[in-house]
């Protein structure tokens, strides 16, 4: 019963394949679940070194007796979670999608806390933005290099749109005479939500728009390189920025809710000393719950037919459906 039950959960290995179907969203999820599984942080280099060796020689067919799919699925796993696709180099450890929710969660509180004052607000923006700059740019395409003027260009403008419009929003409220002071703060809560998605939308645009003007590589089914796209580049873009989008809206969305109800209980209002330590929970449980949903909207490496490629790309090649790296 053990033997089949792990024959069913790791099918026959593929290289740089997943073992969920990409076709349907479940099968993404639990992909995706896998990606961002914080335990692949602790990897410590010798078992990193030894993933992506059992990889090689896979690759070259010279793998060792007695290796099962299960240690071949693994040591996938960690290589795909600590060392990004086209640069093969280690993403830093805060930037690698497996430690977005650990090092971005204290983030997330601080951007619902309770009664913000300005510089609170402009603070906890200004530090999201910068840690989603970096995820993005850890996370790009990287089949074509990106100028560090594009760099700085996109962090600049995604950090002056989430503090603009959370300021703005902000003194906005305060002003609304017709509110009273607990609705007030009420609405405060959800500042957060438009000024995030708006910016985060902003950020992987403006940190990866090199990819429209440079575009991506496009490669058949054995994973040669036809040629590089710039139609292939949009799609890949806009998939990302509909993640982004959506995104934020359980993280700061469903605290507010949650803690707005939790506050009339007797038990918070007797220990308000709690009320931060709660809050913190319940925002790392949303930011862990909204991820890999939100990622699993599309497949990272998506498919697109050769007709709406270019011309050249569509003389370069017999097959009829190309793949590319959508990023994440």
């Amino acid at each position: 019963m053990t033997s089949n039950a792990v024959q069913i959960h790791y099918p026959p290995f593929q290289l740089n394949k997943s073992r969920f179907d990409q076709s349907t969203f479940s099968g993404r999820l639990r992909h995706f679940l896998d990606v961002i599984d914080p335990r692949t942080l602790l990897t410590p280099n010798s078992e990193l070194e030894k993933a992506v060796k059992l990889l090689e020689d896979y690759k070259n067919g010279n793998l060792p007796s007695g290796v099962t799919d299960e240690q071949l699925w693994k040591a996938q796993k960690i290589k795909q979670a600590i060392i990004h696709p086209d640069t093969g180099e280690k993403i830093f450890m805060p930037f690698r999608m497996s430690g977005f929710v650990p090092f971005g969660s204290f983030i997330v509180v601080g951007l619902l806390l309770p009664n913000p004052s300005m510089k609170q607000i402009i603070f906890w923006q200004w530090l999201n933005q910068s840690h989603n700059a970096c995820v993005n740019y850890a996370n790009r395409n990287a089949t074509k290099p990106t100028p560090i003027k594009r760099f700085i260009l996109g962090y600049t403008g995604a950090v002056t749109t989430a503090v603009s419009i959370a300021v703005g929003l902000s003194t906005l409220i305060k002003r609304a005479n017709r509110f009273s002071t607990t609705t007030r703060m009420l609405i405060q809560r959800f500042v957060p939500f438009p000024a995030v998605a708006t910016a985060s939308t902003c950020n992987v645009l403006l940190m990866r728009n090199s990819e429209l003007y440079e575009g991506i590589e496009v490669v058949d089914k054995e994973n040669k390189v036809v040629g590089t796209s710039k139609v292939a580049a949009k799609k890949a873009l806009g998939e990302t920025a509909l993640t982004r989008m959506f995104l934020p809206a359980p993280i700061f969305i469903i605290p507010p809710i949650v803690m707005s109800i939790l506050e009339k209980r007797k038990f918070l209002i007797r220990n308000p000393k709690l009320h931060l330590p709660i809050n913190a929970v319940v925002c790392t449980l949303a930011f862990g719950f909204a991820l890999p949903v939100a990622i699993a909207l599309f497949p990272q490496y998506s498919k697109i037919p050769k007709s709406k490629l270019e011309p050249e790309i569509q003389e370069a090649t017999q097959e009829e459906i190309l793949y590319y790296n959508k990023g994440l």
